[in-house]
């Protein structure tokens, strides 16, 4: 039982070192094995940066504006990430913004510079949260928490099952992504289901939110965050055959903003 245990825990620190810039025990070993299947925690790790997203914006609510802390609370998230998603967002802007086929697309993408299209990109995404934090002003404490922890664990699974419904396209062994997608399992896409939408479910306990708005919260965010898998999945198979990890990255933060902009939907409809 111990060895199991700790087997689960240096898989899921192994997941935590790939998606962050958290420093993990000397004890972690690295290996591919536990790379692989550390797919199952990249949720769980949503859990990690939006609570501490959340925590930074809500400290820095009390004695500052909402427009700084939210600013503070989005820096937060850069910082933990070391803009790991951000970074693929602004490639696939470059990448498809720039190219016409399959290898010019892929050759953009893995240029280290940043183009007009991917700053384009980045201001609008990043301008987009800000608003949408804004926007997030007037909800209880704890129906921000969990709206906040709910878009980036819920977008973290969308970016793993993109990975799962997808080919890799990458022919090299530059991709951070490929030793993970090699032998993704169906069974960790299930486990990441579960860290990813767990949080969603807690807006069913009507203490959080009125019982009138609880449908909305739940269908609204699930139904864009749908659309935009699905449309993004579509799009990458049709210009690469496939994907990339910087296209992951893009599922991810584009599904976060659906996310945030499905629960202002509900909260304006009902």
């Amino acid at each position: 039982m111990f060895g199991f245990v700790r087997k689960e825990l240096i898989i899921f620190l192994s997941s935590v070192r790939y998606n962050t810039r958290i420093l993990v025990p000397s004890w972690v070993e690295h290996s591919d094995e536990y790379l692989n299947s550390s797919s199952r925690y990249f949720p769980l790790v949503g859990w990690i940066v939006g609570t501490a997203t959340w925590f930074v914006l809500w400290v820095s609510d009390l004695s500052l504006t909402w427009e700084i802390s939210i600013v503070l609370a989005m820096a937060a998230s850069v910082f933990i990430t070391g803009a790991f998603h951000e970074d693929g967002f602004t490639d696939v802007c470059d990448g498809f913004g720039g190219g016409w086929t399959k290898e010019k697309i892929l050759e953009i993408m893995k240029d280290s510079r940043i183009g007009a299209f991917g700053t384009i990109g980045i201001i609008l995404v990043l301008l987009l949260k800000f608003v949408c934090y804004k926007s997030l002003e007037e909800f209880s404490i704890e129906v921000l928490f969990i709206t906040i922890l709910s878009s980036h664990s819920s977008s973290r699974f969308w970016a793993l099952f993109t990975a799962k419904t997808l080919t890799y396209v990458r022919e090299d062994q530059l991709s951070k992504a490929k030793p993970i997608i090699k032998t993704l399992k169906i069974s960790n896409v299930v486990i990441a289901g579960v860290w990813g939408l767990a949080p969603w479910f807690a807006f069913l306990h009507n203490e959080y939110l009125p019982s009138d708005r609880v449908f909305g919260f739940l269908l609204y965010p699930f139904l864009l965050q749908s659309f935009g898998y699905l449309y993004l999945r579509s799009f990458y198979k049709k210009w690469l055959g496939g994907y990339t990890g910087d296209c992951l990255g893009a599922v991810q933060q584009v599904t976060e903003l659906l996310y945030l902009i499905g629960i202002i939907a509900a909260w304006k409809s009902f």
